[in-house]
């Protein structure tokens, strides 16, 4: 598998993780005191650095180290919009639509030397 890929499929498992771990305590623990929130997350967080740190070291053998971030910030919108939506039963916002748009002219200026 190449390099690119490995990096994308193991940062979108990590984000997965990362962003149960920042928000599903707000939705299941709520009534817990912060702490108790605080440890759980810690420990799902474990998980997101174990899958994101081997991606970052993989993708950094082709990407420089901004074109990770960009790469890493896209796949975060990627999971955090449906998690938003579904588990968390937030309202769909047209501001998704433009912090994505906002995303893919990032990627553009952070991908315009290797696209010719």
């Amino acid at each position: 598998m190449s390099p690119i890929l490995s990096t994308i499929g193991l940062l979108t498992l990590s984000n997965v993780f990362m962003t149960f771990a920042w928000y599903a305590h707000l939705k299941e623990m709520s009534a817990k005191p912060w702490f108790v929130a605080a440890l759980v997350s810690w420990g799902i967080a474990l998980f997101e650095y174990l899958l994101q740190v081997p991606a970052n070291r993989i993708g950094y053998s082709v990407l420089s180290v901004g074109q990770l971030k960009i790469v890493q910030e896209v796949i975060t919108l990627s999971v955090f919009v449906p998690f938003s939506l579904f588990y968390l039963k937030e309202p769909l916002k047209l501001d998704y639509l433009w912090a994505g748009l906002c995303l893919l002219g990032a990627v553009y200026f952070m991908f315009r030397s290797k696209l010719g």
